[in-house]
Order: structure tokens, then sequence, then C-alpha cells
């Protein structure tokens, strides 16, 4: 994925504002006092404008302006008293990767007055690229970013929105992605051009890349599903591909690596399309097919990715192929080619320790005199025998490493063919199923719809003043939540507990939904309610589909009947019995939730009583075969006492 805070979306506007700055007057005061820049146009025209820049996408149509804000600046007079000519400059040579240039050009900026939005805008430049190197940022910078921030507030200023994002950066560069996200909405809600596609997709761009970092799965599907429909709405093509590889990432966060290679693929088969493949986007293919079990397929990718690399005319390599190379022949058990992946890897980081030392030498070579220089150089030498003679030593721990893996993975195999017996096995893939079940129940357990309304229920309750009502929804709402939450943890409760949790239930519905309907819960005598167990959350399911299906949208009042009996065959019987519109008359989406939910239960029975070679078992009746109506759910377990 890309580093939004590194590889930023440079500002945005129309082309008609080419003219904005167009004309060549002298340096003379408006009317409103307002101070003129060397084109003849305003300090907050040509502010106005700089903003602008920020909806433009890709760089083509930016480098067109910039070169002519900056040739037309260049031939005015006073230009050097210009704050906005040294800018432009700057930009220019910003996009001519002239770092030094660009930096000193942004330090010639004055403003007119002190804090003024040219001020801020030098400061906010500066700092930008002090810390474009990604590494941490000290306390001091902080300081000096956060002070910033405290002006541009203070004043409103147009570019406040600037300090909320060089926050965000600093933030993310800190390892705290909570406060980093923070000030991303921040940025996004103080943006002059928020309602903008580009400014639009680059928010949910860095959202997703942040709720990635915090493992912030439901934020991921947020952030991943808004930049999903606005690249529909405004047919981009290239940001709708990218959200699949945003949902491939999903997808190995769910442990579900055959969608998450499915979602590589559509992304990968995109950019070959558009001619656009890169390495990063063979790397990540690699990555979903290892995590897909298909190590061969990824050493293929792994391996096309380091060609594509190569011909790369920075020369800088990256380790991620290689040390994805790695897992894969480590899973094959290769482990011949995984040391051989092991010293490519080496090699690479000797090469680009080596790369980035020569370029910080270049860097003093421009900068200092030639003693300093000197002096530095002979520094980062012996630097560079350091680094080398730590990546040694990293090379012969990797090796031990690799040696004991495979010791430790050979006396694995041994010890567990030794100790492998065959009813244990069975044992421990019928815990195995138990605990899946258990997990898809839970995802299955209260819809999130009905929570939420419950909640909006309540909140008008409170509105209206009805305290009496209010408090006992409260209290069944509340004891509900705190039943689930008890339950979760239990294979069996006792069946008054689960009286009581749809009592609560079905008190909320009911007060949710005034008069559609009534209930009744029988129990026969000979039940004791406390003494008999029955799994957790096994008659809500039924109970909520007669509810929020079978009594919709009916022209009459609608009873729901739940009767629990005891069978002469030591088994107990649970009735669930309505009178709603039957399931003809249920549309597709609620077929496959019911289905869903008497698969679950099907194999929540074949985990916890047919292993044991115990009877269970339930039918769904439609009343409509004998002239009745609604839906009649029959449940048979075996009586099992506390």
């Amino acid at each position: 994925m890309n580093d939004f805070f590194r590889c930023r979306f440079i500002p945005v506007f129309v082309l008609s504002m080419l003219c904005l700055v167009s004309c060549q007057q002298k340096p003379e005061a408006i009317g409103t006092g307002q101070p003129v820049s060397a084109s003849g146009q305003s300090t907050a025209n040509l502010i106005s404008f700089i903003v602008s820049l920020d909806t433009l996408k890709g760089t083509k149509k930016l480098r067109l302006i910039i070169h002519q804000q900056d040739s037309l600046l260049s031939l005015t007079s006073g230009k050097e008293k210009n704050p906005f000519y040294h800018y432009f400059r700057a930009r220019n040579f910003s996009l001519q990767k002239k770092k030094d240039s660009a930096f000193a050009a942004y330090q010639q900026m004055n403003g007119y007055h002190k804090n003024d939005d040219i001020e801020l805008l030098k400061d906010y430049t500066i700092i930008s690229y002090t810390i474009a190197n990604g590494s941490m940022v000290e306390a001091t910078l902080m300081n000096r970013i956060l002070s910033g921030l405290k002006i541009a507030e203070t004043q409103k200023s147009r570019l406040t929105y600037l300090y909320y994002d060089l926050v965000a950066q600093a933030y993310y560069q800190n390892q705290n992605g909570q406060k980093s996200l923070e000030y991303a909405a921040r940025y996004f809600a103080a943006h002059p051009y928020k309602n903008h596609p580009v400014i639009k997709q680059r928010y949910f761009d860095i959202s997703f890349l942040l709720a990635s970092r915090l493992g912030d799965l439901s934020k991921m599907l947020y952030f991943n599903n808004q930049a999903r429909i606005l690249a529909i709405d405004i047919k981009d093509s290239l940001a709708l591909a990218r959200t699949y590889d945003n949902q491939a990432q999903i997808y190995s966060k769910q442990m579900k690596p055959g969608k998450a290679l499915e979602c590589s693929r559509i992304y990968f088969s995109f950019l070959k399309k558009t001619d656009n493949l890169n390495d990063i986007a063979y790397n990540n293919l690699a990555t979903a097919f290892i995590q897909d079990n298909q190590p061969d397929s990824a050493i293929f990718y792994y391996r096309a990715g380091i060609e594509m690399e190569k011909k790369d005319p920075s020369g800088k390599r990256k380790t991620s192929p290689y040390l994805g190379l790695i897992d894969a022949y480590k899973f094959k058990g290769d482990y011949r080619s995984a040391l051989a992946a092991a010293e490519s890897l080496y090699k690479t980081e000797i090469r680009n320790n080596k790369a980035i030392e020569a370029a910080k030498v270049a860097e003093l070579h421009e900068k200092y005199e030639v003693k300093k220089k000197d002096r530095s150089i002979n520094d980062l030498n012996s630097r560079n025998k350091l680094n080398e003679k730590l990546i040694n030593q990293q090379r012969w721990l990797l090796f031990m490493v690799l040696v004991i893996s495979l010791a430790a993975v050979s006396l694995f195999i041994i010890s567990y063919r030794q100790l492998r017996l065959k009813d244990k096995n069975k044992l421990l893939a019928a815990d195995n199923q138990r605990l899946i079940m258990e997990q898809k129940l839970l995802q299955v357990q209260l819809n999130p719809h009905f929570i939420f309304n419950a909640i909006s229920n309540l909140q008008g309750l409170i509105s209206s003043g009805n305290t009496s009502e209010s408090v006992r929804y409260l209290k069944s709402f509340s004891g509900l939540l705190r039943a689930i939450l008890e339950q979760n943890r239990k294979d069996f409760i006792s069946i008054g507990e689960e009286i009581s949790s749809l009592n609560n239930y079905l008190l909320l519905q009911q007060m949710r939904y005034a008069d559609t309907f009534t209930y009744q819960i029988s129990v026969s005598e000979e039940i004791d309610e406390q003494g008999i167990l029955i799994p957790p959350m096994l008659i809500q399911p039924f109970v909520e589909n007669s509810i929020e299906h079978g009594f919709r949208n009916i022209p009459y009042k609608g009873i729901l009947k739940i009767s629990f009996e005891q069978q002469d065959d030591h088994q107990l019987e649970i009735t669930i019995d309505d009178n709603g519109c039957g399931l003809s008359n249920k549309i597709a989406g609620n077929q496959q939730k019911q289905s869903l939910a008497q698969a679950i239960l099907t194999e929540r029975f074949e985990a916890l009583f047919c292993r044991y070679s115990q009877n269970a078992s339930f039918n769904l009746t439609d009343k409509k075969e004998i002239g009745e109506r609604g839906v009649l759910v029959k449940i048979n377990i075996p009586i099992i006492n506390d």
C-alpha cells in the first residue's frame, strides 16, 4: 500500500486559475489595503489559488501550473521581495527532485506581517521537508508543529487544515495511529474543498491506512466502503481497483485468505491491463498466495516482482520480497532455497545501506566545507563498516535461526507422530468444531440493527419525558445484554435463564413494535426451570424471525407461543408457534439468513450432543400446508440436569 503521508496527493483546482497570477503589474496597494503580489494579485487570492491546487489529481497538470507560475513570477520586477516567487520556485525545484534547492527557496519566503498566512505557509512547508524522511518526530519539532496549529486556529486561517495534516503525519511517524486518525478527520473537516472527490478519496485512503495500522477492522470496512462508493460515483477505475487491494487486507485480518487472494488478483489484473504494474503489486499478490497456502505461486510472483524492481533506475531495492521468499521456501520445507533467499536479503541490505550512505555523503559535499565534508565522510565510512559488521552478525544469526527452526520442526514432527492417537484426534476435531460453531453463533446472535433501534427507542422515551417507560425499557435492555455476555461463556444455561432473556428481548420488541403482537411462554409442571439445562441462544433466532418477518405488515395482531414440555423418552421438546405470514412470503435475504441459522443450529447439535450418541433435532413447518397461518418450530434435545 502507498504511504499517503510520504507520497501525498498534491493540492487542486480548475485550469482557469492559471490566469490568476498572469498579470505582470508592479506591487501596489489595493483599495482595501491588502498586500499585492508581484504578479498583481492579492495575497488572499494567491493563498486561495495555492489551496485550490490540492484538488489536482496526479502531477501532470500540477507540473504545468507550477512551471507557468514560476516562469511568470520570474519575469516580474522586485521578485526577490515577493514570497510567492520563492514559493512557486521552490515547488518547481521540488517537482524536479532538487530537495536542497527547494528547501533554500522556501526559507527565503517572508510574510507581510507576523503570523500571517504567508508565514504559516512557509513554516508548514519547511516542517514538511524536515519530517519527510519518515523518522520519529522529536519533542522540539512536535512542539513547533502544535504551536503553528494553535496560531492557525486562533487566527482562523484558511491554512489550518494543513497543520491538522502535519500533526496527523507526525503522530503517524511516532507510531500513534489513534491520534493520527483523529487529526486526519480534523484535516478533512477543515479543508476548504472537502466536498471535492479528490480530497474525499485521499481522506478515505489515509483513514483506511491508519485504521489498518490500528487493527480496527470496523473502521477499515467503513472507509474502504466509502472509497468504493465514491470511486463508482466519479467513475475512477484506478481508485475502485485500489479498494480491492484494501479489501484483500480486510479479508486477511478476517482470516479469509481465499477471498483476500481473489481481491488481490482483481487489483493485479487491473494494473496489468492499464500498464501500471509495479513491484509492490507483485509483492502483495505473492503475500496473498502464501497466506492461502500456495507457496509455489507466491515464489513465482515474488521473483517476478524482484525482476521488475531491478529495472528501477534509482538502484534501491526492497527487502520485503526476499523476506517473503524465505517464508515461502520454509513453508515448502526447502531450507536450502530459503537460505539462498536469506543470502540475497543480506546482499540487498548491504547494497541499500551503501546507497543510503553514499547519498548522505553526496549531500554533505554540497553543504559543507572541505574539512567538515572529509570528517563527515570518514564518520559515515566508519558507520558503514559497523553496519556491515552488524549485518554479518545478523546473517549468521539468521542462519542459526534457520538451523534451529529446522531442528525444532523435525523434533516436533517426530514427537507428534509418536503421541498421536486416534481418539485424541477425534476429540480435538470435535472441540475445534464446537469453537467454530460458537464463533458463528456470536456473529448472528443479535441483529446490530436491533441494538441500534433499541437505543434509538430509548432515546425517544427519554426525550418524551416518559420516565417510567424509560426505566423499564433500560432495565430490560441492560438485562438482555448482561445475559448475553454471561451466557456466551457457557455451553449450557438453565431454562429459567433462557426464559428471562426471552422475556427481556420480547418486551423490548413489543415496545419497539407497539400493539403488533402478544406472546406467552409456558413450562410444563414436570420441568424444573432451574435444574434442566439447554444451550444458550437456542430459541432467540426463531423468535426474532417470527417478529421481524412473520408479524411485519400483517393486517391482524400477531400471537407468539413458546412452550417447554418433557417427553416420555427423556427428551425436552421446545415449541415456537406464531400466526404470522409464513415462509412463502418472506424475502430471499431472510430465507438465506434463516437457512444459515438452521445450518448453525444443526452443527451445534452435532458438536454438543451427537458425538455422545444423543438425539437432538429440530423441525420447521409452514402452517399453510395444514390450512393455518404462521410457522411452527419444534426443537427436541436430551434433558440435561444441572
